[in-house]
């Protein structure tokens, strides 16, 4: 047992210092949208560029309308704003016209409603696709229906992307929280993302490492098409991620940036709220694979609570390497609470916080076991169907 501690300790004090290492050199190349460098207008051959800002909705009735609002008060000069409300049970429909009719003197907000699914697709990027075919701007930003954007967002986005020369931007949303359990799970959740995903390495076209978030996808529309369109990506349940994987697996060029304030997003209500959402997505992330699934549970749980177990129950000076883990660990927090939502002192909550991600992640697969596939704002999608699908 004693030699078990030992090797343990020592593998996660290499584990974590070198992560450490990579985040520290590797955070401070993303660059921050919301600073005095940014407030500029983009200029292509003389003009701005145009965009066309596709928002898919379904059952969105308490977020829509001041996601909209907040969309048609951009200082951005060339844009649309094409809504779509995709098969909404709710009021989503009537609230997108109701927004809409009330644009003065230029209207730029256009609604479409979907009334039937067709069979191969799934409903968001089904509705995406079909928002993105009725565009003809030089980019595409993909956003969801609750995040809400501030009025130079786009303006400073679309001068990055130009100026960088991506074809693909990720802006980081700053998340709004309501309960402090969200804090906790929010926290749990950034650790193993942001250190297992290494946004610092999208940019490096011999990284593997890609990036999508539902929040904030924007890409030029040439290298939408040469991608494949979300066609590709018909039956992906996490789309976001993976329209990010074919940007890398074409080798576009790619950027993640941080917008602090620049747009907000509640990803959900509570911490059982968010682990609800991820119910579609966590299994989707490991290719709906058990033995992968599983094994992601098991390195979570070594990596992030045998530093709390072992500090307590290693013997003598077998604990070294599981206090050079957790102080690791304590950097890292410190770290990410300069750009993100995440608090340093959320590192002394890491066994709670891992725990919520492990019953997310369990709570996913049984969710898909049950169901012989993923249920999600009332339509079923099978699992061979998924599985299919997968990019």
């Amino acid at each position: 047992m004693l030699a078990f501690y030992w090797i343990a300790g020592v593998l996660l004090a290499l584990i974590w210092a070198d992560r450490l290492r990579d985040g520290y050199t590797g955070m401070r190349t993303m660059d921050e949208l919301s600073g005095p460098r940014w407030d500029l207008n983009p200029l292509v051959n003389g003009r701005i560029p145009r965009l066309s800002i596709i928002v898919p909705a379904r059952n969105e009735e308490p977020n829509i309308e001041q996601a909209l609002t907040s969309l048609l008060s951009l200082d951005y000069s060339d844009y649309e704003v094409i809504a779509i409300d995709d098969r909404s049970t709710d009021r989503t429909g009537e609230l997108m016209e109701r927004v809409a009719a009330a644009q003065t003197p230029s209207p730029r907000l256009r609604v479409a409603h979907i009334s039937e699914l067709p069979a191969g697709w799934l409903g968001k990027p089904h509705a995406m696709w079909l928002a993105a075919q009725q565009s003809d701007a030089d980019w595409l930003l993909f956003t969801d229906a609750d995040v809400v954007f501030r009025p130079d967002s786009i303006r400073r986005a679309v001068a990055y992307a130009e100026t960088s020369g991506a074809d693909h931007l990720v802006l980081f949303p700053t998340y709004r929280t309501e309960r402090w359990s969200e804090n906790v799970m929010l926290a749990g959740f950034a650790l193993p993302f942001l250190f297992g995903h290494r946004p610092w390495k999208v940019a490096d076209p011999d990284a593997m490492d890609f990036m999508g978030l539902g929040p904030f996808n924007m890409i030029r529309r040439t290298a939408y098409e040469t991608i494949g369109t979300f066609r590709a990506l018909r039956m992906e349940v996490i789309e976001d991620m993976k329209l990010g994987k074919l940007v890398k697996q074409h080798r576009l060029p790619q950027r993640n940036a941080f917008g602090r304030d620049l747009l907000s997003w509640h990803w959900g209500t509570g911490a059982l709220g968010i682990a609800r959402n991820l119910s579609k997505n966590f299994f989707a992330l490991m290719n709906f694979n058990y033995a992968k699934a599983i094994g992601a549970c098991l390195a979570l749980a070594f990596l992030c609570l045998m530093p709390c177990i072992g500090i307590w129950l290693a013997p003598g000076w077998a604990k070294v390497g599981y206090a050079i883990a957790l102080l690791c660990i304590a950097a890292i927090y410190a770290g990410m609470s300069r750009v993100g939502p995440v608090s340093a002192y959320m590192f002394l909550l890491l066994p709670f916080s891992t725990l919520l991600i492990l019953y997310a992640m369990l709570r996913s697969m049984a969710h898909v076991l049950r169901h012989g596939g993923v249920v999600w704002r009332g339509t079923r999608y099978p699992l061979e169907e998924l599985k299919r699908g997968l990019v």
